[in-house]
């Protein structure tokens, strides 16, 4: 199975060391960052630093004139990723063999909806998620799919991973984060989820926002789990009726984006969609409907870290030749488990994974990445 590890472009520029490390790993590719949120970053092994902070959500190479005179546009980044901090880091990792693929963050921009907070998500009881753009909102459809475009294609890259290609919700790590004090289940977090901006509002033809139905969530009402609880606390109609709209605006999205990215690139250049095989699911894994996105996209990059089940759905659709990459975090500090990462990758190869991915070779500790290197000899 191939093998691809994700990285930042600061895990590799001022390191002359790191793109061989990261080739010793025994992987074919990296899945390199050209637009990414804001972060805080370890660096175990730079010889310069060892944290970085990226302040803000920013393209890590000079955006071209596309932009100019719009409102809605991506941010330079500071010195966490100056000038072309993307290409020069691409030409080092090439230079050591390895395959270099974009990686591509894209509803989720915190400093967009501080800056222009109508641009934003706003669940129904009026309070803004700045981090969620609203992919409803066409002048936000033109900026994520002019952004996908250009952040894909960077020059050396042989394809591309689109994260947050859909709808975000409530989910999403902040400094001093107190949300947790109720847990909120897939009910919860789907009702919490909707958006209510004008556009949404019009496109769901409500006239009136049912926060009457969130009252069970605050009151810690036991949750079954999946759809039929959001039917329950919504009602059969409503709640249909919210997911048609939600899903067709997020599929239209995904199919403009792809084919921007398709018109801008060289012949055979791949694109994958970093997904969840629930339709209803949002954040940087947003839900599909497998067999649409297969039949748009070249393949799909599946979070695993909560078990491969995941895998399953895309799996069953058959298509032939489409990418299915189940994607394991091997940091131990972040959860991730490296010492059964050849056991992962076969029972991810037996549900119908194609390719691996890492998270993430720049956060990984020396014995993390070397339990890696282990287990992907081994393959």
């Amino acid at each position: 199975m191939k093998a691809s590890a994700f990285v930042y472009p600061w895990d590799v520029n001022g390191d002359p060391e790191a793109p061989a490390l990261i080739a010793a790993l025994g992987v074919e590719q990296v899945t390199l960052a050209a637009a990414y949120h804001s972060t805080r970053a370890l660096t175990p092994r730079h010889p310069r630093h060892r944290i970085v902070t990226a302040e803000h959500a920013a393209v890590l190479y000079p955006a071209d004139d596309r932009w100019d005179g719009r409102e809605l546009r991506p941010y330079a980044a500071g010195d966490w990723a100056p000038g072309d901090a993307f290409g020069e880091a691409a030409a080092a990792l090439t230079d050591a063999g390895l395959e270099v693929h974009t990686w591509v963050v894209l509803a989720h921009n915190s400093r967009l909806g501080a800056e222009h907070p109508g641009a934003s998500v706003v669940n129904a009881y009026g309070d803004r998620y700045p981090w969620a753009p609203c992919i409803a909102q066409p002048a936000t459809r033109a900026y994520l799919t002019d952004l996908a475009a250009e952040a894909a294609v960077r020059p050396g890259a042989a394809g591309t991973e689109l994260e947050s290609l859909g709808w975000y919700g409530l989910q999403h790590l902040h400094a001093h984060d107190k949300t947790g004090g109720v847990g909120l289940g897939d009910a919860g977090q789907y009702l919490m989820a909707l958006c209510f901006c004008p556009a949404c509002r019009e496109g769901y033809g409500l006239s009136l926002i049912h926060i009457s139905a969130l009252e069970p969530v605050w009151q810690g009402a036991p949750s079954d789990g999946g759809w039929a609880d959001i039917e329950k606390l919504l009602g059969e109609t409503l709640a249909n009726t919210t997911r048609a709209y939600r899903d067709e605006t997020a599929r239209t999205l995904q199919e403009a984006a792809v084919r921007a990215v398709r018109e801008a690139a060289p012949d055979g250049f791949q694109v994958l969609l970093h997904a969840d095989p629930v339709s209803y699911h949002v954040g940087a894994n947003p839900g599909v409907d497998p067999a649409h996105i297969l039949s748009v996209a070249d393949g799909v990059v599946v979070p695993c870290a909560g078990g491969t089940g995941t895998l399953t759905p895309f799996a069953r659709q058959g298509k032939e030749g489409a990418v299915i990459a189940a994607n394991f975090t091997v940091v131990s500090g972040m959860g991730g488990s490296p010492g059964t990462l050849a056991a992962d990758a076969a029972e991810a190869r037996r549900l119908g994974a194609t390719e691996l991915r890492l998270y993430h070779a720049g956060l990984a500790s020396d014995g993390d990445l070397e339990t890696v290197r282990a287990a992907l000899a081994g393959r």
